[in-house]
């Protein structure tokens, strides 16, 4: 029997990290991108799996580009075997260096800290998922290849690049094996991006994998100038309260994109010249790389804004520490999410702050600190921990470096005809949904599939995808899991107690939780169904208001 191209989903499947696509043909195999998983810890633990592969079997890997989501276990795949190249652009090549060295140290420093914590003494140590050696070494094995010219990842396979208008260097896939033509989105930017030209690629194709991180949402269009009005209101607002705006941002795109628009509102007098902290040397690095290919970037006008006399680099950590100090500036911090970084230092000495503003200008994954913030959380736990949140939290949506629903259907259509499917990936189970439905109307796309983690397909020139199961039919959690649960039931452990004023009652109150504790750790204890729970509840009453002791009744309780 002739050998057939199969796919195999083994990130971004229903969730926004962790982009892994293997593309198989006869004994060949690469993969497109190698990222990260980052969200909930019971996400994230997947980074620390067995691959469902032998890294030393891939022949090569094509990457869309430098975000640590669709490139951040390079390093583990080349510590455990592959040798193949890494297919890139130029400029996601340079900035690669960075990007995987800060990851590999931060694997490196987040071992060391888990180890160091007393809750982890006399149990096995943790180990780093890479270290900075090993992410320098799959830096090496980038080979860039210049956009729309075709090359050969591996024997049997043709591949070229098209600009994805995401961020700088970054690309869609085109690749054709055993008669199959499909293209990979990538990330796709939307329309009224900074510095990048609009996305790009062919048609007439078998399959188009395309991302759906906002497919359930259709931002209003805003132009570049219409952003910088909306950002100048809210640097005045921030301003005026007295206190610090820190804007949480990933280092790469999104930190240039506010410094282009800062250095315009402060040279038109429309913001005060306050210092414009810039807290994250990776982001400064990556900076850098924008300087280099300023000549290539859309609306720098021929001028390096980076260099703009208000912004203020701070690389050494003890300059970092002494950025709370002021008041009034804007501090603009990595992660984006607020998972990592030095802006978990900024937050904690600035969240429960009266006249201090957090601006988020970007994604928040499910179960991310940032996204718990944004959702209205009271109080958070950061770095053991526990902070009120009492500063202003605002959002600016005209940063996103995605496409919406609509600019992603508008790209899907000028992919047609396309004869067998198209697969939805990187986006979160509602978004995936809701833009389904509308794919699904499309004419000359006769299906959609929307893989779960694992899934496997066979490919056919003109044919429709054929399921072949799941390779690692391993659990994850999309959202928030239950260490989410654990650090929102732990923060608002003690004040609920302290509320309890009767000194006996609040003893029974953590007797009580010991007990439920205890039960659910003898052996064959199982979960009660939910609608036997609620026959369990108490009523609303606190018992330490009840004055008599009476018999224990069971009521339902009143929603």
């Amino acid at each position: 029997m002739a050998a057939v191209p199969e796919i195999t989903f083994h990130g971004a499947a229903r969730t926004v990290t962790g982009s892994c696509t293997e593309v198989t043909f006869g004994d060949r195999r690469i993969l497109v991108d190698c990222g990260l998983f980052q969200g909930s810890r019971s996400l994230e633990r997947l980074n620390l799996g067995e691959w469902a592969f032998g890294p030393d079997s891939v022949d090569a890997v094509v990457l869309t580009h430098a975000h640590i989501d669709h490139c951040g276990l390079l390093p583990k795949l080349v510590a455990q075997g592959f040798e193949g190249p890494i297919h890139c652009t130029a400029a996601t090549a340079d900035l690669l260096e960075f990007m995987l060295a800060d990851s590999g140290r931060i694997q490196e420093f987040e071992a060391e800290r888990r180890n160091r914590r007393r809750d982890r003494a006399g149990h096995e140590p943790f180990a780093p998922i890479y270290t900075e050696a090993d992410a320098l070494e799959a830096w090496r094995r980038t080979e860039p290849v210049p956009l729309e010219q075709w090359f050969e990842p591996a024997p049997g396979f043709r591949a070229r690049l098209w600009n994805a208008g995401h961020i700088l260097g970054s690309a869609s896939v085109e690749l054709e094996v055993g008669g199959v033509r499909m293209l990979f989105s990538g990330d796709l930017g939307p329309e009224h991006k900074a510095f990048q030209a609009d996305p790009e690629g062919p048609s007439h194709l078998d399959y188009v994998v395309c991302e759906s991180t906002y497919g359930d949402r259709t931002r209003t269009r805003c132009t570049i100038a219409e952003r910088r009005a909306v950002l100048e209101d809210e640097i005045n607002r921030a301003l005026d309260r007295g206190g610090n705006l820190v804007i949480p941002s990933f280092a790469l795109e999104r930190t240039q994109e506010l410094l282009l628009d800062i250095a315009h509102l402060v040279d038109e007098n429309r913001i005060a010249q306050v210092p414009v902290f810039v807290d994250s040397p990776l982001a400064i690095r990556a900076t850098n790389v924008f300087a280099r290919y300023s000549g290539e970037l859309e609306d720098l006008d021929g001028r390096n804004i980076f260099r703009h006399p208000a912004f203020r680099y701070t690389q050494d950590a003890e300059e970092s520490m002494r950025i709370d100090t002021f008041s009034s500036a804007i501090i603009i911090a990595a992660s984006g999410m607020c998972e990592a970084g030095r802006i978990r230092h900024h937050l904690r000495n600035n969240l429960h702050r009266r006249d201090s503003t957090v601006l988020f200008v970007g994604f928040q994954a499910q179960g991310s600190l940032g996204r718990i913030i944004l959702d209205g959380a009271e109080r958070v736990r950061i770095s053991g921990s526990d902070v009120d949140v009492r500063a202003q939290i605002r959002r600016i949506e005209g940063y996103s470096a995605h496409a919406d629903h609509d600019e992603l259907l508008e790209w899907l259509r000028e992919r047609r005809p396309i004869t067998g499917a198209v697969f939805l990936d990187h986006g979160e189970p509602e978004a995936v949904a809701a833009l389904a439905g509308d794919v699904k109307e499309l004419d000359s796309i006769p299906a959609v599939v929307t893989p779960d983690l694992g899934a496997r397909y066979r490919l056919r020139a003109g044919g429709p995808a054929e399921p072949l199961g799941t390779v690692e039919p391993r659990a994850h959690m999309i959202g928030r899991d239950w260490q989410n649960e654990y650090a929102a039931f732990a923060v608002d452990l003690r004040e609920k107690l302290l509320r309890i004023d009767d000194r006996r009652a609040r003893e029974q109150a953590i007797a009580d939780m010991n007990a439920v504790l205890e039960n659910y750790l003898s052996p064959g204890a199982r979960p009660r169904p939910e609608a036997d729970r609620s026959a369990h509840h108490r009523d609303d009453e606190p018992r330490h208001r009840r004055r008599k002791r009476v018999p224990r009744r069971r009521r339902r309780t009143r929603r």
